[in-house]
């Protein structure tokens, strides 16, 4: 019988087995450590072959610059050549020397620097078309462009000679043997697929920054100028840095549209006349003559570096 107000008396709790009594201290739990050793064979079937591929792309990449800056610094020719050579001098660079090299390094940097500018300028000019303005005409002008570059460009070295020939007529300085006239057939080629590839690019940035602009008062001009090319930054870097490689290895077209005007000849036409003598090649004047026209584009390309991968892949996947 419960009394009114007096609260009823609490029922003891029987402990239960494993659980510690108030008051009792918890005892700690000693740690287990497992050990977890891979044999060598699982480590290779996960990771190691991966790092055996590696050391195998690396020592292919790098085993023909070795083996250029070892000719470039040994004498004899290839079939005595080793990779590290036993008595290293500069006499081929003295023999590079006494040609017009210099000459050849100016003209093939004055257009490869000529011909990334313009092909940026002009490719973007035409991806901002293909992108923000709806025209009669602009699917099919997009396909033509790819269609075009399909056609190896050895496929019109005669009818470009027989054009530039032609034009030298008219305008001597752009004409057959120039260097300009050399510029202007690499920027016809050159803006096919770049053109196609900042399109990609411009279509990720958003149209309403383009609204905005025009909201403001800002037209195509001032938009393109001032707001897409400023975001474009990083595939027209790529653009000019892919463009500067290819005139700077390219020898077929400016052998032929150079013809033998020595003040306007490249470095790659230059420096053929080392290998095209059948048996008397002189491969170490050769080498060493590639060793100093790759610095530029070594250089070009570590500043440019932190703009290739964005400037490849952005405009590549829609979102």
């Amino acid at each position: 019988m419960t009394i009114l107000g007096t609260p009823p008396a609490p029922t003891p709790r029987t402990p239960t087995p494993g659980t510690p009594t108030p008051g009792t201290p918890t005892p700690t739990a000693t740690p287990t450590f497992v050990h977890n050793r891979r044999s060598t064979a699982a480590w290779f079937r996960q990771t190691g072959w991966r790092h055996l591929v590696a050391w195998a792309a690396l020592a292919f990449a790098l085993f023909p610059v070795l083996w250029v800056i070892s000719a470039a610094f040994s004498d004899g020719n290839l079939s005595s050549q080793t990779l590290i050579p036993a008595s290293p001098n500069l006499d081929n660079f003295r023999t590079l020397f006494e040609q017009p090299f210099w000459r050849w390094f100016w003209n093939s940097m004055f257009i490869g620097v000529m011909t990334g500018i313009w092909t940026v300028f002009f490719c973007a000019l035409g991806a901002y078309a293909f992108s923000r303005m709806r025209f009669k005409g602009r699917r099919g002008g997009m396909l033509s462009l790819l269609l075009i570059q399909m056609f190896p460009n050895l496929l019109a070295v005669v009818a470009l000679f027989l054009f530039m020939t032609r034009i030298k007529g008219l305008y001597p300085s752009i004409g057959l043997g120039t260097s300009w006239g050399l510029i202007f057939i690499y920027l016809g080629g050159a803006l096919g697929v770049n053109t196609y590839l900042i399109k990609g690019f411009f279509d990720t940035i958003p149209f309403t920054l383009d609204e905005a602009a025009k909201i403001d008062g800002c037209t195509h001009a001032q938009t393109f100028f001032k707001i897409i090319l400023p975001l474009a930054t990083p595939v027209l870097a790529v653009i000019a840095l892919l463009s500067f490689i290819t005139t700077q290895a390219e020898y077929l077209v400016a052998s032929v549209m150079l013809g033998q005007n020595e003040d306007a000849k490249t470095l790659a036409v230059g420096l053929s006349q080392y290998v095209r003598a059948g048996f008397d090649n002189r491969w170490g004047p050769f080498a060493a003559g590639s060793l100093i026209g790759a610095i530029p584009v070594v250089l070009l390309f570590m500043f440019l570096q932190r703009y290739i991968v964005s400037g490849l892949t952005s405009g590549a996947v829609k979102e």
